[in-house]
């Protein structure tokens, strides 16, 4: 009978898709692969260790698990992820249940290290976070009908309050062949939507021989997929998005206009003492741009709040900068001072008020949000369906308007069965709590 191994993915989708590249090895090797820890001989938690709350998070089930071992029902305990390559002696010295962890650059290893594991070592491995890149497969944890597309890894923005330099090392592209290859595989098991992911997906290719931004031929290539019915962006860095980009974009019809661009802030000086490229007057070009060349387009950031030289005067500069551009999606977190980072030495407002700024963001967002759902009441949109729930009596799903985890849903009915991953037309009558309510009109796939 063969071990059975659990896993746990904590963070983004980039380490999602490692995970499930250790999952196809795993299998792969004759493990087991099971869907509870619970049980298990050995579970995997591939953490995420960009922020204190993402630390803290993988810290917890970290210690979930090492109940499940105390009480016996989970045998040996393997942490892999940002976690571990971050804290690479704290994590075994502070914490004894944990059995081995793996870096970053170790994820190929992990069979090697789990049959270890399993035999009563205890394995410390860090390989080159800056080696080329792997090609492997793997077991999707998504539902069937969407999938993350991880087209580059590491990243050479060097943000002076961001860590993923030293975690996931330089930008490596991976070949344009090999991620048209998995993604027509993706297409023939059944996915409909691509989420394009890396930590910049705008300057891919910039890194491999000719060094050209390969972003849009890429992306004109997946169009033509038989099978891929949307293409969605994440991360998009300003300054690496071009003007070609920006009409493959605007003209491929299967390319969602939601478009994931991460501004952290507008002020010019807290910009350039964070080493991001372009300023304000800058960012709002780019963003009038857009608006004129893609019509319908929903434009989503992330925006630190606290960040070192931010004063109430700094604050306000961003706050109406939100209500004069109203972006539709807007995630703000509060600044965290990582170690080894330039920002933590520097000064910058307390905790407390980091936090009550980004709550205020969060309120302006929240107006702002609303108005663009009372917009789309009466109109009838493009819905892919997620499923049925028995509680609300309902389906529910997303238009191109919204990536999964991060944004609402759509509630509908329907006079008929609605399959999960079908796309149908829903005419918007009506909003609740921040998310659109309607009824599903015609068949479309």
């Amino acid at each position: 009978m063969s071990e059975r191994i659990g896993m746990v993915s904590l963070g983004c989708a980039k380490n999602q898709v490692n995970a499930e590249q250790m999952l196809f090895l795993l299998q792969q090797a004759g493990f087991e692969i099971a869907g509870d820890s619970d049980g298990c001989d050995l579970a995997i938690v591939n953490t995420c260790g960009f922020i204190d709350s993402a630390k803290s998070e993988a810290i917890d089930h970290i210690l979930a698990l090492a109940q499940l071992k105390a009480e016996g029902r989970l045998g040996k305990i393997l942490v892999t992820g940002c976690l571990a390559q971050r804290y690479q002696e704290e994590i075994l010295k502070e914490m004894p249940e944990v059995d081995g962890i793996l870096g970053t650059g170790s994820y190929y290893d992990v069979v090697a290290a789990v049959k270890k594991v399993l035999s009563g070592q205890t394995v410390s491995e860090f390989d080159d976070i800056d080696a080329p890149l792997d090609e492997t497969a793997r077991i999707l944890t998504t539902p069937e009908h969407y999938a993350y597309l991880k087209i580059a890894e590491g990243c050479d923005n060097h943000c002076a309050y961001c860590v993923i330099p030293s975690l996931r090392g330089r930008y490596r592209s991976r070949e344009l062949d090999d991620v048209l290859y998995e993604a027509r595989t993706l297409a023939r098991d059944g996915v409909k939507e691509l989420i394009v992911v890396a930590q910049d997906i705008s300057r891919y290719g910039t890194d491999l021989e000719g060094h050209e931004h390969l972003l849009p031929k890429l992306m004109r290539e997946l169009c033509r997929i038989d099978g891929i019915h949307w293409v969605r962006l994440h991360y998009l860095y300003p300054d690496e998005l071009t003007d070609e980009m920006i009409n493959v974009i605007a003209s491929e019809p299967k390319i969602v206009k939601y478009l994931d661009i991460p501004i952290q802030h507008v002020n010019d000086t807290i910009l350039k003492r964070m080493n991001r490229r372009g300023d304000k007057q800058f960012l709002e070009a780019m963003f009038r741009k857009l608006r004129e060349q893609i019509p319908g387009v929903v434009l989503r950031t992330s925006l630190i709040t606290g960040l070192p030289g931010e004063g109430e005067e700094e604050f306000d500069e961003l706050c109406q900068f939100l209500r004069e551009y109203q972006l539709e999606r807007v995630g703000a977190f509060a600044f965290s001072p990582e170690e080894g980072t330039l920002a933590a030495q520097m000064e910058y407002p307390p905790t407390e008020v980091a936090q009550q700024r980004a709550e205020i963001v969060a309120e302006i967002q929240s107006r702002i949000m609303d108005a663009y759902n009372e917009g789309k009441l009466g109109q009838t949109m493009e819905v892919l369906c997620e499923g049925w729930d028995e509680e609300e009596e309902a389906y529910f799903g997303r238009t191109y308007a919204d990536s999964p985890d991060i944004d609402g849903k759509v509630w509908f009915s329907a006079d008929r069965t609605v399959r999960p991953g079908e796309f149908v037309n829903v005419r918007i009558t009506d909003v609740y709590d921040g998310e659109l309510i309607g009824e599903a009109e015609e068949e479309m796939s």
